[in-house]
């Protein structure tokens, strides 16, 4: 009676080089056909555990790379428009002035801001943290907050401009 785990071994120790040439001089990347080498043998070993397993051979093992080599394709692909999609939904700035802040001169202008507003804005933007999270370390409400943050952003922006025409 055939043991499937022997046969397996066997069928490792044969197919290791064809399986990983195979994959390798289709994907080009040594690490990734090895990786893929390694799905495709613990897909054989889960494929020789089912009651109606395949006849094992060289053959049938690169096929399974094959399909491994597909389904990281497919994968590469839908993750590849993911990402196109995010970087084509991403919206463009609000208002493009705020890109093009020079860092030094913003720190500058933040400095000259009064005290209520350079926390205001430090802790929402520099520091990222939510509105309601400025509020309760200001002890504020969240409405005051908003109101703080629009008065804060609009001092910083007049400084700001107003450093920019000295300059």
């Amino acid at each position: 009676m055939p043991n499937p785990g022997t046969d397996l071994l066997e069928l490792y120790d044969r197919a290791l080089p064809q399986v990983y040439g195979y994959l390798l001089s289709r994907c080009g990347r040594p690490a990734l056909a090895e990786d893929l080498t390694a799905e495709t043998f613990l897909a054989a070993v889960d494929a020789v555990r089912r009651v109606d397993a395949p006849a094992l051979s060289t053959a049938w093992v690169v096929g399974v790379a094959r399909h491994k080599l597909v389904d990281h394709w497919r994968r590469q692909a839908r993750d590849d428009r993911r990402m196109r999609a995010l970087v084509d939904e991403a919206p463009p700035p609000a208002d493009p002035w705020d890109v093009s802040l020079d860092a030094a001169q913003a720190r500058q202008t933040l400095d000259r801001l009064g005290p209520h507003h350079r926390v205001a804005l430090t802790l929402r933007y520099l520091d990222d943290l939510p509105v309601a999270e400025v509020a309760t370390l200001l002890e504020r409400t969240i409405h005051a907050t908003e109101a703080l943050l629009v008065r804060a952003r609009t001092a910083f922006r007049r400084a700001y401009e107003e450093e920019a025409g000295d300059g």
